[in-house]
């Protein structure tokens, strides 16, 4: 059972945000990259990081597999597992938004909620962007090789809990950026995100 300790106190820092964004470059934010795996999310972050940087913007890309490398290695792939992930996601980004970074996060993040209770925390710093991409052009991709894992794992009975076969992605309603990647390329994405940012007012300084 998870105790919650009583004995912690917030403590507010002394240095105002104006102060990091004139150090940063930007007021910070946290662009959540979701959809299927297959669908282009890690590579498009990691193009729009390396964009951001060479523009002199602080960026970090925050990716689902490289969290669970460390701060979510205790985690698996069950529906609460899941919204754990993105709940400690979801808190991580948050303090790096708070520092002036542009925090490009890459989950799959497949329920509606849990993505609707980061943007509770965010509020106007978060922009969701949906990485559409139908789910036979994700598992034609297949880079990790999980949707064939999972089509073996069906033909001998054993469930996989792999998002969109066996498990349900609820897809975006309203998000502020909408990509396409069967149709769009990781260059013509990269721009559509950072033009929605400049149109936010998100960056301070440097080349639009």
């Amino acid at each position: 059972m998870n105790l919650k300790s009583t004995n912690v106190v917030w403590h507010d820092g002394k240095v105002a945000q104006a102060q990091r964004a004139a150090v940063t470059g930007s007021t910070g934010c946290v662009v959540w990259l979701t959809g299927l795996s297959g669908c282009g999310k890690s590579t498009i972050a990691m193009q729009l990081e390396q964009r951001l940087i060479s523009r002199g913007r602080a960026a970090y890309v925050l990716d689902g597999d490289n969290l669970r490398h460390g701060l979510n290695g205790d985690l698996g792939f069950t529906a609460a597992d899941r919204t754990e992930n993105i709940r400690r996601a979801g808190e991580a980004a948050k303090l790096f938004s708070d520092a002036g970074l542009i925090v490009i996060c890459s989950f799959i993040s497949p329920f509606a909620a849990d993505r609707a209770a980061v943007r509770g925390k965010l509020a106007d710093k978060f922009v969701e962007v949906f990485v559409d991409a139908p789910l036979e052009v994700c598992t034609a991709r297949d880079p990790k090789g999980l949707y064939k894992k999972a089509r073996e794992a069906q033909a001998q009975g054993r469930p996989m809990l792999m998002t969109g076969m066996d498990q349900a992605y609820e897809v975006p309603r309203n998000p502020e950026v909408h990509l396409h990647t069967d149709r769009q390329g990781v260059q013509e994405c990269v721009e559509a995100i950072e033009a929605f940012l400049s149109g936010r007012n998100i960056f301070t300084s440097g080349n639009p």
